[in-house]
């Protein structure tokens, strides 16, 4: 049995910190007259006591790091109790939902997915609205922060790769996280202001910009209005897109690009990849669109390429309906969705490293095929894809494409049509937040799904965010031993 008292400590204080910043959205509601502010308070307080009772009673314990054991825990102990207090602002004030709806909610924006059962959002105090952005904000920060120091050490879906790239955390997760955390929440904020100044230059208001702002950096996709994107000038709409493609490359490339090392940015191939299939993607929509459809090439081009980089980077933002692309542009869809963006950013669903590493495999195999008497690695990189990697990987692929099939399923067999029910578990597996299908095109919401499918979805997003493997352990017993 490992010592979960380093765990629960850390959680703690990850929770005492979650219920500090809830005096930020309930400042605001005093600022407004809102009476809203009474149950933000209540959830603050409440979670601070918690947070702060279970720091407490484990001090001391932490000393040392955590062992790769304690990282799973902590891992997954992170993405399945934040939610829950973070929840408790949505169930005790406005807007009144259920557990399932909230906790759906909360999990959407701490997993930077975006899926929202809200309604109504234009009507919400501007507290909940500032919440649901911070909520992104947060999961965008602490997915980046997991990509880089616990996923590597878990060797979950071939992140030990990326230990080679001076970030070797094995053994003890904590000594070097302190030193990436600082780096990766400076360029973090310095991103995030600059999003936010682009939004007010370009139309938006302080509050709204500073809301998408945090939502863009995240790739969460939580806004302040029921129309998302579509408000707001075509200026706003491009920097938009700039910032999300922006926001799904690898957070260290910034960190370097700062220290005056332009090199690595523009050398990773990592980066190379996803700038050239998003431009191979939007060239081939264009076409289809402008060949099929009415309306001026610069409409098409702004409605294509930010549409379609919120979904490439699992932002969830939304100017049209892409339903109305045709079939060509929905399967076009669906697989940049599944591409997702760069290792190391907040984006989501299988990545460009994952990809890379699969071709990569693939290459080797039919090589093989034609001199099978020669020794030939598979090679990412310049380097070659070692054998723990390499089945790590096809393990994820495995996984990841299986629970797409098996949730779609589930979610079909409760009474959602299976278009709706097919789109909602890629956009929840990959963190894409993009509603596609009947269920959700009134509304734009999931709200229409039944709760069975709201915890289907929920269970999906938990999977894709945090490296599906990291929960699955926990269910076996030999984890559990000394």
């Amino acid at each position: 049995m490992p010592d979960v008292r380093p765990v629960i400590h850390l959680l703690g204080l990850i929770l005492a910190a979650l219920g500090a910043s809830m005096l930020l959205p309930m400042a605001i509601d005093l600022h407004d007259t809102n009476p809203n502010w009474q149950e933000f308070l209540e959830a603050a307080i409440e979670t601070m006591l918690v947070g702060t009772l279970l720091a407490i009673t484990t001090r001391g314990e932490n000393n040392d790091g955590l062992t790769t054991r304690q990282a799973y825990l902590l891992t997954a102990g992170i993405w399945l109790a934040v939610p829950l207090f973070a929840a408790l602002a949505f169930i005790e004030g406005a807007p009144h939902v259920t557990f399932t709806k909230a906790y759906f909610e909360a999990a959407s924006g701490i997993t930077t997915t975006g899926y929202t059962v809200f309604t109504d959002l234009d009507d919400l105090p501007r507290s909940v609205l500032l919440w649901r952005a911070m909520l992104n904000w947060f999961g965008g920060l602490g997915i980046a922060f997991v990509a880089m120091i616990f996923l590597p050490v878990l060797r979950i879906g071939g992140m030990r790769y990326f230990q080679t790239e001076g970030f070797d955390t094995l053994g003890k997760v904590m000594p070097r996280a302190r030193d990436i955390a600082k780096s990766l929440l400076w360029v973090y904020c310095s991103l995030t202001f600059l999003c936010a100044l682009s939004y007010v230059i370009t139309g938006m208001s302080l509050f709204d910009a500073i809301c998408y702002a945090m939502a863009t950096l995240a790739t969460g996709g939580f806004g302040t209005h029921d129309s998302s994107f579509a408000g707001f000038p075509p200026a706003a709409q491009y920097a938009g897109t700039l910032f999300m493609l922006a926001s799904a490359l690898p957070f260290i490339r910034y960190v370097q690009l700062g220290h005056g090392n332009l090199r690595p940015f523009w050398g990773d191939p990592q980066v190379r990849a996803f700038l050239r299939w998003f431009a191979i993607a939007l060239g081939a929509l264009l076409i289809w669109r402008y060949a099929h459809q009415q309306g001026s090439f610069e409409e098409v081009l702004r409605d294509s390429s930010f549409n379609l980089s919120s979904i490439m980077t699992g932002t969830g933002f939304g100017t049209s309906d892409v339903s109305h692309w045709g079939s060509f542009g929905l399967v076009l869809v669906y697989w940049v969705g599944l591409i997702g963006g760069c290792t190391g950013s907040s984006s989501g669903a299988l990545s460009v490293f994952r990809w890379q590493a699969l071709a990569a495999v693939i290459r080797t195999s039919v090589r093989r095929l034609h001199a099978p008497h020669r020794v030939i690695l598979p090679r990412l990189y310049g380097k070659v894809l070692e054998e723990d990697v390499l089945s790590s990987l096809i393990l994820y692929f495995t996984g990841y494409i299986l629970a797409l099939g098996v949730i779609s399923v589930a979610i079909s067999m409760t009474g959602a049509d299976f278009i709706s029910a097919l789109f909602a578990t890629w956009g929840a597996l990959g963190n894409i937040g993009y509603a596609v299908g009947p269920l959700s095109a009134s509304s734009g919401t999931m709200a229409a799904f039944s709760d069975a499918a709201t915890w289907l979805m929920t269970l999906a997003m938990l999977l894709g965010r945090i490296g599906m493997l990291a929960i699955l352990v926990l269910f076996s017993p030999r984890f559990w031993r000394a």
